[in-house]
């Protein structure tokens, strides 16, 4: 009625005055009524709930603040517009209440769509714009002077949306939202926010707000396929009422899928009817955080009262709304500013021409006071039922948020996020999917507490090797190695991830296909990830992304252990080497030599016959071998060689022998094959794993035929068909990757041996969809599982301790034979030849020197290699300066014996008493007490040193 009166002011005036006169006849205190009424406008759609509550919040919102502050000088009268939802018709009604009523500020409009060409109108007008409602961050009051947003950014909700989904471990998210600029305007924020916690965005779903039922059941069908399970809806009431509906016809609402709203959907749930809410069953929904107060309850009590009042009891209308509470406190702000602005009716508008249309821009006026009020409005403080109202660079100061759980007909809130604290709850929960003291837990779609999405894990059902995989039936239990690393990986995740194992079976329960054919039901989306003994191949990559190995790589070769080295009959040579053999004769040789050479010119044990000086040099030298030579050696050179000669010799011995017993005492195998090659060349069959990639790797790389390889299923049969051999059906290899060859040779490494070279792989790893976001995750938490020794250490207990009885087989065994090399004795053979060259070339140095000056002497005009060759050829005389034949001096004097060399004779005298001496000494018979002693005449050779000398 009083805002009918506006065009009417003095009419207003008696009807004021007469009220007052009555209430003092009545005696009734006599209220103080506003002196000035203050036009405002107001555009809002009134056929939409938000219009429809927003309304009525804000007439509670004038009644209650005038009873509360009823001297004021200003009363404001709002003048309220139908805007429908219509752009044209918004701009048409605040440019009317604008030029025709003058109006020295607009609350409105409601649409983020509507609000721009509106805002323009203000900053002509200088007249303040006040929206409660528009929130797309395409609108911005700092961009626009005379634009006033009393409700908070959308963009302040990114923050918090990015940390409930980090919260719950999801990397991919779908975004479902309307075609219009409240929905575009938050996607841009929304994409850089999960970006920055690496959750990706495969698929952006656009639903325009006219769409019907059909087009709305057509997107998410197509979502449905692309195997989309977690929503993020941002949407209008009127286009998300819809959209659940559908989805929950479309099975989009039942387990193993999650839905989260914005803010815009999340603040308008309670007007919505008990269809829509039935089909929210599970959705989780962030919204700013009200908090509790005495004037919030009294309102609501209030609330309730007035709506009883008028029969209505609809929940979707008696629910506190939060467009409604923020509708109240802009009245607030505004009737708070206009008092302290201190706004007056008249004279407010100064014309710019007077024409007679209504909507002509031309004739709109300029409102005088409006940066005043502007800016009072920007500075007004006070505690309004939404909380503290305090506007930062002209729109309300970003507060906290609620996440809550659609149960029933009621929202369940589960947690509370603020920029200080993150995503926290007030209750401390058992340990269940969600990090603890994060939220409470949430009932999911499908009215189930656990957590989507689950990943739908492939597991290979394998024959053979279950210490890797292991799929037991009624029960379904899966376990293993691989198993085992992939649970421990997940518990080093920084969020928590739901799965459920899922065997690659047919119906009878046996292996459904290939290792490939495996992987490739992660591309068709039948599986998420394969989790197994899966080797990592350049070829699978092209279609699934893989993990970071967490067992080492490797393709090698396994055959069988023969021992026969016993049963040989030549196994005496085996302690040494062919070369080691001839290098030691050969040392034995010049060893002897050596020796002669320094001990036949003082020593008659080394003097005699050349066949007995030869065999003397043989013998000697072998002798030594078992330390049975007799003869004595007198030269201090020879002495000095021969103790070296025999350290080596002992050396040689103990070595030798070491080496033959332990040939014949110890068990000793030897690989039936080390070449691949001498395997390919004899054409024998070698095995390798069924549906294992390493069929394509001998075909491929090394040259086998395919009509010689044969596929085995488990440890059993690769021991069956080694033990056949390569006559009997059985093959000369199994061809396999490192860790089946461990687990092979746990159970049987006293028979089989892992040999020849090892052919590079990348080991096992986990497969997942291209493109996954969760592969660097779970890589990472790889090399935290497989670098942790008490982790590694649990494993090799658990599947590998077998191995730790048996010799370490990961190592290639040499082809070469355990025979003792040269290379083991090189240093003996250097030292005992270079101490007897040193002692040979000093003796004949000492030799030369002794006799040299005497050929000068003597044959002066000789030359020297005629010198060198005379005394060459008397150098195995005797040489009686030595210590050992000066007992014989006189004796040698007397009988003046042919094979003594005496210095003090000249060469030619020597030579010629030796020709002398010769004839006539062919026999020689002493008597010496009735016993003959007969010998043959020996060339050079003094054998009268023990008896008297007679002629």
């Amino acid at each position: 009625m009083l805002m009918s009166m506006t065009n009417q002011k003095p009419l207003l005036s008696k009807f004021q005055s007469f009220l007052l006169l009555s209430l003092s006849l009545w005696g009734y205190e006599p209220l103080v009524m506003a002196n000035e009424l203050i036009p405002i406008g107001v555009v809002l759609d009134l056929k939409s709930p938000v219009g429809r509550v927003a309304k009525r919040y804000m007439s509670m919102a004038l009644s209650d603040f005038y009873a509360v502050n009823h001297n004021y000088s200003t009363r404001l009268s709002l003048l309220t517009k139908d805007s429908g939802n219509d752009v044209i018709a918004t701009a048409s009604a605040a440019l009317d209440l604008m030029k025709n009523e003058e109006v020295q500020a607009i609350i409105g409009p409601q649409w983020s769509a509507q609000a721009k060409f509106v805002i323009e109108l203000g900053r002509k007008a200088q007249v303040p714009i006040i929206s409660f409602s528009a929130t797309s961050p395409s609108l911005s009051p700092s961009q626009n002077q005379f634009f006033i947003r009393t409700t908070q950014d959308d963009r302040v909700q990114v923050k918090a949306i990015a940390n409930i989904v980090d919260t719950f471990g999801w990397r991919e998210i779908v975004l479902i939202y309307e075609d219009t600029d409240y929905g575009n305007g938050l996607i841009p924020y929304l994409l850089d926010a999960l970006q920055e916690i690496d959750t990706r965005v495969p698929y952006r779903s656009v639903i325009h707000p006219s769409s019907n039922n059909t087009e709305i059941i057509k997107e998410l069908n197509k979502l449905k396929e692309n195997h989309a399970r977690i929503f993020l809806v941002h949407m209008t009431a009127s286009l998300g009422s819809k959209l659940f509906v559908r989805a929950k016809e479309a099975d989009m609402m039942s387990e193993g899928y999650a839905w989260i709203l914005t803010t815009g959907l999340s603040s308008l749930l309670d007007p919505m009817g008990s269809k829509v809410m039935d089909s929210m069953q599970g959705v989780l929904g962030i919204r700013p955080y009200i908090p509790p107060s005495k004037h919030l309850k009294d309102f609501e009590k209030k609330w309730k009262r007035n709506l009883t009042s008028i029969k209505i009891k609809s929940k979707s209308t008696t629910s506190l709304n939060f467009f409604g509470l923020w509708a109240y406190d802009t009245v607030w702000a505004l009737a708070i500013a206009v008092e302290k602005a201190g706004c007056i009716v008249h004279s407010s508008f100064l014309k710019q021409n007077a024409r007679n249309n209504n909507v002509d821009l031309a004739t709109l006026g300029i409102f005088e006071m409006g940066t005043r009020l502007r800016n009072t409005i920007l500075t007004t403080k006070f505690q309004g039922l939404s909380g503290n109202f305090h506007l930062v660079k002209g729109q309300l100061e970003p507060s906290a948020f609620e996440l809550f759980n659609v149960i029933g007909r009621t929202e369940r809130i589960i947690g509370h996020w603020t920029r200080e604290t993150n995503l926290t709850s007030n209750e401390n929960l058992p340990n269940n999917q969600i990090s603890k003291d994060k939220v409470k837990q949430p009932i999911w779609p499908g009215y189930t507490s656990e957590q989507p999405t689950k990943l739908r894990i492939g597991v290979p059902v394998k024959v053979g090797f279950f210490d890797f995989v292991k799929v037991e039936w009624d029960p379904v239990i899966i376990s293993g190695f691989s198993i085992d690393v992939f649970k421990d990986v997940l518990l080093a995740l920084p969020f928590p991830l739901t799965y459920v194992f899922i065997p690659y079976a047919n119906k009878t329960r046996q292996n459904k296909g290939t290792y490939d054919q495996l992987l490739g039901e992660i591309n068709t989306r039948n599986y998420d990830a394969v989790v197994g003994d899966t080797t990592i191949v350049a070829r699978r990559s092209l279609y699934v992304d893989f993990t970071l190995p967490y067992t080492e790589s490797g393709v090698s070769m396994v055959v069988l252990m023969k021992d026969d080295e016993t049963k040989n009959l030549w196994i005496f040579l085996k302690p040494l080497s062919i070369n080691l053999w001839l290098t030691t004769g050969v040392a034995f040789i010049f060893t002897g030599l050596v020796i002669w050479t320094l001990e036949q010119r003082v020593n008659n044990d080394f003097r005699g016959p050349p066949k007995q000086q030869l065999g003397l040099i043989f013998w000697f030298s072998f002798s030594t071998l078992a330390f049975a030579h007799r003869e004595r050696v007198v030269n201090n050179w020879s002495r000095f060689v021969l103790i070296i000669w025999i350290f080596v010799v002992l050396i040689l011995t103990q070595s030798y022998t070491a080496n033959l017993t332990s040939m014949l005492t110890v068990k000793r195998l030897q690989p039936t094959f080390v070449d691949v090659k001498e395997i390919i060349k004899k054409g024998y069959n070698v095995g390798y794993l069924k549906d294992s990639f390493v069929k394509e790797l001998l075909i491929d790389q090394l040259s086998f035929n395919e009509s010689n390889l044969k596929a085995y299923e488990s440890p059993e049969e690769y021991h069956e068909a080694l033990s056949k051999g390569t006559y009997n059906d059985g093959v000369a290899a199994i061809f396999d990757e490192i860790p089946y060859i461990k687990l092979f040779l746990a159970k049987h490494c006293s028979r089989y041996s892992m040999v020849g070279p090892i052919y590079k792989t990348d080991g096992f790893g986990f497969a997942f969809r291209r493109g996954s976001p969760l592969v660097p995750y779970i890589s990472r938490a790889i090399l935290n599982v497989t670098q942790d020794k008490h982790k590694s250490l649990e494993y090799e207990k658990k599947y590998f301790s077998s191995q730790t009885t048996c010799e370490d087989q990961s190592t290639t065994i040499s082809s070469h034979s355990p025979s003792l090399g040269v290379d083991s004795f090189g240093g003996l053979f250097i030292i005992v030849g270079i101490a007897s060259l040193v002692s040979l070339l000093v003796c004949v140095f000492k030799f030369f020197y002794s006799y040299w000056p005497i050929l000068s002497n003597d044959n002066p005009a000789d030359s020297c290699w005629s010198k060198l060759v005379k005394m060459a050829k008397h150098f195995d005389l005797k040489d009686l300066s030595s210590y050992t034949f000066k007992g014989e001096e006189s004796r040698v004097n007397a009988v003046a014996s042919p094979d003594v060399f005496q210095p003090s004779l000249g060469i030619d005298d020597m030579q010629n008493h030796t020709r002398n001496s010769i004839e006539g000494s062919d026999d020689v018979v002493i008597h010496d007490d009735n016993r003959n002693l007969s010998s043959s005449s020996r060339h050079g050779d003094s054998f009268m040193q023990d008896v008297p000398n007679s002629s």
